[in-house]
């Protein structure tokens, strides 16, 4: 967003303006523009970024959370919560010489394991081999959404989190590997194609993880005026145990309980994914959406998803609006392992299997989210934000929503309050 052009500080990180997103630019890089030959040795930065908020449901019988890799949220675990989006980053920058530098950010936010553990967020090493072609080894950005540079940078866009139907379909934020990115442009157009390869773990506890290996993919985006446009294509192996003491159960039936294990368990299942988005900000307002649709192969299933939100600026207040959806493109449901003629004691297993499984298939959202917030950029690098959520999980399924209780219906909209302070420094 055109919020602000202030620097990120004079030493560190720059938010600047790229048609109606603010881009998160690394301090290394922006050091580095700056690197001459007669430079006598590595040029250190330091910046970092925060977001304090405060998030209050009125739904007792589900959670709302920012991300599927929270354990809970707020609405039946608590009314109220400081930790749904709060988080502090820091980040450090060297600019070896005119072609080499580094850079390490770290970010502590609340887990799935509930501890607030500091986390390598980004650690690379990048080669600028021409003033257009660039390569980079390390823990860098997954570059598959508009925001994806700044993705957790609650400062640089309007919301007070980006839009969950789309981004919460896809939480893993990093890769371990490498990426190349070249610059180029055609007439008036500015254009910039990466290609990217690695992997990650996510460890959810001791014992729960989510792991990606062989994620590829390739990224472009264009810039013309106010207009920018980012479409991305990957496609990752995935092995996630949350559910494996589930699917094990199943094998135990034999053949027909095998089956269903080997359909729903992710074991070495591929994911595609294919997203695009543009932003349109020509300065005093802003239009920006983006769509995705992501195959899981798996109980993760198929589903896409969609945003459309605009805002307008009357000097430091910004009022913005969202409508958000996704929709789950297989049954949310599934038969399970047939009962009849079992004995009963086999009989309930079977039926605790099959509940358990149409629980986590239930979870594939299907819901819309009406959003409407205020921001207000009261001072240098830092800005306020307010924003309510409608939102409606459809077609049975519980949406976004975890942690249902007894009592949750599907299609009862869950109405959500936030507040968020964000700055950058």
């Amino acid at each position: 967003m055109r919020h602000s052009t202030q620097a990120f500080s004079t030493t560190a990180c720059l938010l600047r303006p790229c048609a109606m997103a603010a881009a998160f630019v690394c301090s290394s890089a922006a050091l580095a523009q700056s690197t001459t030959s007669t430079q006598s040795g590595p040029a250190f930065s330091f910046g970092g970024y925060g977001t304090l908020s405060a998030t209050h449901s009125n739904h007792d019988f589900a959670d709302f959370t920012s991300t599927i890799l929270k354990p809970d949220g707020v609405g039946y675990t608590r009314a109220t919560s400081l930790s749904n989006d709060s988080r502090l980053a820091a980040q450090l920058g060297v600019a070896i010489d005119n072609q080499w530098s580094a850079v390490l950010q770290v970010t502590t936010e609340r887990r799935y394991d509930y501890s607030y553990a500091t986390q390598v967020e980004w650690l690379n090493l990048k080669y600028q081999a021409t003033p257009d072609l660039s390569i980079r080894v390390g823990r860098i950005a997954l570059p598959i959404f508009v925001a994806a540079d700044y993705r957790k940078v609650g400062y640089a866009y309007p919301w007070v989190r980006p839009p969950i139907e789309v981004y919460g379909g896809i939480p893993i934020t990093n890769s371990d590997g490498a990426d190349v990115s070249y610059r180029w442009q055609r007439g008036s157009m500015k254009h910039v194609t990466q290609v990217f390869y690695g992997g990650t773990d996510i460890e959810l506890t001791d014992t729960t993880s989510v792991k990606a290996r062989g994620l590829f993919g390739l990224t472009h985006s264009a810039d013309i005026g106010a207009l920018s446009v980012r479409a991305s294509l990957f496609t990752a192996t995935i092995n996630v145990n949350i559910a494996r003491p589930l699917f094990d159960g199943f094998r135990q039936f034999g053949a027909a309980g095998i089956a269903i294990a080997n359909k729903y368990d992710v074991i070495d299942k591929r994911v595609d994914a294919f997203t695009i988005g543009f932003n349109y900000d020509p300065g005093q307002w802003f239009l920006m959406s983006e769509y995705g649709i992501m195959d899981g192969h798996s109980f993760l299933a198929k589903s896409n998803s969609a945003y459309l939100s605009a805002g307008y600026r009357f000097g430091s207040l910004t009022p913005y609006a969202t409508y958000s959806q996704a929709k789950a493109l297989r049954p949310n449901s599934d038969p399970g392992l047939p009962q009849a003629g079992l004995p009963p004691p086999l009989a309930a297993a079977a039926g605790q299997l099959n509940a358990g499984l149409n629980h986590l298939l239930n979870a594939i959202a299907t819901q819309d989210t009406l959003s409407a917030g205020l921001r207000w950029d009261f001072r240098p690098n830092f800005a306020l934000k307010l924003q309510h959520d409608r939102i409606t999980p459809r077609a049975g399924s519980r949406g976004t929503l975890i942690n249902p209780q007894p009592g949750f219906r599907s299609g009862r909209a869950v109405h959500v309050t936030s507040v968020a302070l964000d700055f950058v420094f």
